[in-house]
């Protein structure tokens, strides 16, 4: 029985967070399963202004993060949005497939539009088209996704089963693999805020290169409660996270950590966790400063990950076009 096919990407915006990391986790226990395919979309990073030289350094360390956490380029397809020109051919033959309604309608873009009103560019607009080519044009049954990004999974599906019914069986109709435990880490500040990378408050996010004492750092400044009780509940986001967190690193349930932690206090909890977070990050950053520091072995590595996803790219577009009528 041939293995079934998971696609998935990260955006090149900046050194991945803890956030990233449980998903990235995943990635990794998903190569011994399905046939893999992993991007780095650098095509859709455009959707917000880019300079060329950090675009290119946070392409290129992204990469060397991706190797370093495991994923292995011999077990998966591992390549640049932008190195595979198909993308592009088959958003544009999308687009002419999808109504207007739609994609003013997605979530993200409302979003996305109020927050960089000086910068509402059609590339955010036709953002999901993109997104759903890059899944369809590898035929991929499975995307892992978090709960915010189930609409784009959706309106995939919809474009699929609507091609499919003009022209025949053309693509595979994907399914969303949700991820649970560790799927959302929140701001270690802000806790009823999403971690993100581009978070003023340096405080609030762990990045995957971050030092050890810079991790200690913010873990013992991160948000609690004045209970000193460590169990999940609706009113302790601070402790929510901390716990949503270690489950992730650990690969524990939240029944499991809240057991561990049945007879210890916060500052307990923030030194257990900090020492758990520092020992999976070196490993990382070990791995990480000896392939970042041979970039011609690196380049061999992106140029394998490339070919690999030309041959498949090439063969599907062949037979869109053919499917379209295009002599």
């Amino acid at each position: 029985m041939l293995k079934r096919c998971v696609f998935s990407a990260i955006q090149p915006t900046g050194i991945p967070t803890l956030g990233n990391y449980g998903v990235l986790k995943k990635w990794v226990d998903l190569q011994n399963d399905y046939n893999c395919v992993f991007m780095v979309a650098d095509l859709h990073s455009l959707t917000s202004k880019q300079d060329p030289d950090v675009l290119k350094k946070n392409s290129l360390d992204l990469f060397a993060l991706l190797i370093s956490i495991g994923l292995d380029p011999n077990k998966s397809i591992i390549y640049f949005q932008s190195h595979i020109s198909q993308h592009a051919e088959l958003t544009w033959i999308l687009n002419c497939y999808t109504g207007i309604g739609e994609l003013f309608r997605m979530t993200q873009f409302k979003e996305k539009s109020k927050k960089n009103k000086k910068n509402i560019n059609s590339g955010l607009l036709v953002y999901p088209v993109l997104m759903a080519a890059d899944i369809l044009l590898f035929d991929a049954n499975l995307v892992p996704v978090g709960k915010d990004q189930k609409q784009h999974i959706e309106f995939c599906r919809d474009i699929a089963i609507r091609f499919n019914k003009i022209f025949g069986p053309c693509f595979e109709v994907p399914n969303e693999l949700i991820q649970i435990v560790g799927e959302k880490i929140m701001s270690l500040q802000e806790p009823n805020k999403k971690m993100s990378k581009s978070d003023p408050n340096l405080n609030s996010t762990i990045f995957l290169l971050d030092s050890e004492r810079d991790i200690i750092k913010k873990i013992k400044r991160a948000v609690t409660d004045s209970e000193n009780i460590i169990k999940f509940a609706e009113n302790k986001l601070g402790i929510n996270n901390l716990l949503n967190i270690f489950c992730s690193i650990k690969n524990v349930s939240l029944n499991y950590a809240e057991f561990f932690f049945r007879d210890k206090n916060y500052s307990d909890l923030k030194n257990i966790l900090a020492e758990e977070i520092s020992i999976n990050f070196n490993i990382i950053q070990e791995k990480y400063n000896k392939i970042r520091s041979d970039e011609d072995k690196l380049y061999q590595v992106i140029n394998l990950g490339c070919k690999k996803a030309k041959l498949i790219a090439e063969k599907k577009i062949k037979k869109i076009k053919k499917t379209i009528g295009f002599a």
